[in-house]
């Protein structure tokens, strides 16, 4: 069977769960709900972030200690996905003792290779961000990220010889085109790479800061943040045994936002290499959220909180418009004009009204009983079939290249095919003659196996809306996913009578804080 691993990065615990962890992690979960309808053996692993500055300074600032400040967020964060319905395997948190004794075994690992060393160095550090600048990466002197002005720090510390893997791992990127995704962000990494890399500072003095992973080999140093945290990717599979590990690695794919492109693209690579370890398989990169003229953030004021937007739209609602309004690896703005114009239009107005419209059909002409289909010779029958058809491979052909979007489309361009099917035909007109009920009965057939082939293709974007379809249809649920044309109702089928899936949204206030 294939096997697949998708992760989201973990989310560090100084922020509540907003958009842009909910974007991320529904794309994983929409992955894993894909693949796994397609007979595929999946993995996803999601988690939190939980040592380093920001950590120590937020639980300073709630006056509690750093372990009760990260269990709190923590919990958080995972009831969150558990109220959404996110399909993860494992949770994982950089807390957990297991991690700790993973991290500790590759830095030990690593050192005794010769691949760490002790010295000193200067250089402009962002707490935000908790790692150092070069001058050239900052704007002005200030962090390009939060645009705060960084500190000049010179101390003591424990540095990776990252330089040493900067030709292998040029080699790696181009010999494998898609190990960075979109090819915008292999680029970026390639202008990185053309400079000679700055070996990679991975510690920080308990005299400065008490809440890490304690070096292995000097107690008087904490793991940097970054160093600690990438490692998890494998510690988590480690934990759940080699055979597992060997079984899910070969087909990572790392699922992240392009603010952390250059700690998962150089930073993660050049150590797995120097832990002796294979490297991911795909590092996949979406873009920003951008909200009144900015980047979303706790930080801004203008975050969007997923459990307000399940509250009061419904969780499938939101998930269509991120997934249908943003195009993998680009910016896309968020507004509640548009996802209210998106859902009226595309969920209310062209699926809903469809389901209902055939569905109230079949209950009125044939008390509920679906009739045969008929051979499904007529150029207006092919053409339907044809329609989702095309549909299906659609998506699976966007699917491989996370252009959910486009899948969507797809799909919604089978949807019109139906409602214009419906007006071809005219099913309400035919009805009035007696003579003409049998092929009424194979248009609301065609019909009905439509809004069938809909509901499975729709399933892993939507899964309650995938749910409630077969429901509708009498269908019982399944974790395939079954796109071929016809044999899904045998005879005497009955389906249930209407019901609105998607009422339509008469407000446009914001949702955020």
């Amino acid at each position: 069977m294939d096997r697949i691993y998708f992760t989201t990065p973990i989310y560090y615990v100084n922020a509540q769960p907003h958009l842009g962890h909910t974007y991320t992690t529904i794309i994983a979960d929409t992955l894993k709900r894909y693949h796994r309808m397609r007979g595929r053996d999946v993995f996803f692993l999601t988690g939190t972030d939980e040592h380093g500055d920001k950590i120590a300074q937020a639980a300073a600032a709630d006056d509690v200690d750093p372990k009760a400040y990260a269990d709190r967020i923590s919990g958080l964060f995972r009831s969150t996905w558990d109220t959404c319905g996110i399909t993860y395997d494992y949770f994982i948190r950089t807390t957990d003792d297991y991690h700790k004794a993973t991290v500790s075994r590759i830095l030990q690992h690593i050192y005794d290779a010769g691949d760490i060393y002790f010295g000193e160095y200067g250089g402009f550090y962002c707490y935000g961000c908790e790692r150092f600048f070069t001058e050239k990466e900052l704007q002005g002197g200030k962090c390009p990220d939060h645009q705060t002005r960084a500190a000049y720090i010179n101390e003591k510390n424990y540095f990776f010889r990252m330089s040493k893997y900067q030709d292998r791992l040029l080699e790696i990127l181009n010999e494998n085109p898609e190990f960075v995704t979109p090819q915008r962000y292999r680029t970026e990494v390639l202008a990185l790479l053309r400079e000679p890399l700055e070996d990679l500072c991975i510690s920080r003095p308990r005299s400065r800061l008490q809440w890490g992973i304690p070096l292995p080999f000097d107690q008087d140093y904490v793991t940097y943040v970054w160093f600690d945290a990438l490692i998890n990717y494998v510690s988590a599979l480690e934990h759940h045994g080699e055979d597992t590990f060997n079984a899910y690695w070969p087909r990572c794919n790392h699922i992240i936002a392009k603010d952390i492109v250059k700690p998962h693209a150089i930073f993660w690579p050049t150590m797995l290499m120097a832990a002796g370890l294979p490297l991911f398989h795909r590092l996949n990169v979406h873009g920003y959220w951008i909200m009144d003229k900015g980047k979303m953030s706790k930080s801004l004021g203008n975050v969007i909180r997923p459990l307000d937007m399940k509250e009061r739209y419904g969780m499938d609602a939101f998930r269509y418009y991120l997934l249908r309004e943003m195009v993998f690896g680009q910016d896309a703005t968020f507004s509640m004009e548009a996802f209210v114009n998106r859902i009226n239009a595309d969920l209310a107005n062209n699926f809903g009204n469809l389901v209902s419209r055939v569905l109230a059909m079949q209950k009125r002409y044939f008390g509920g009983v679906v009739q045969p289909m008929g051979n499904g010779d007529r150029p207006e029958d092919r053409e339907l079939k044809q329609a989702f058809q095309e549909a299906a491979n659609g998506v699976d052909r966007y699917m491989e290249d996370m252009h959910f979007h486009r899948a969507l489309e797809a799909i919604f361009a089978a949807l019109d095919r139906a409602n214009q099917y419906i007006v071809q035909t005219a099913p309400f007109t035919l009805v009035k003659d007696p003579d003409q009920k049998p092929r009424v009965g194979e248009i609301l057939h065609q019909l009905l196996e439509s809004v069938r082939i809909t509901g499975e293709l729709l399933s892993p974007f939507l899964p309650e809306t995938g749910a409630a379809v077969r429901e509708l249809l009498g269908l019982p649920a399944t974790d395939g996913l079954r796109a071929e044309w016809g044999g899904s109702f045998p005879e005497g089928h009955e389906v249930r009578p209407p019901r609105i899936l998607f009422p339509r949204i008469e407000e446009t206030e914001d949702a955020g804080e």
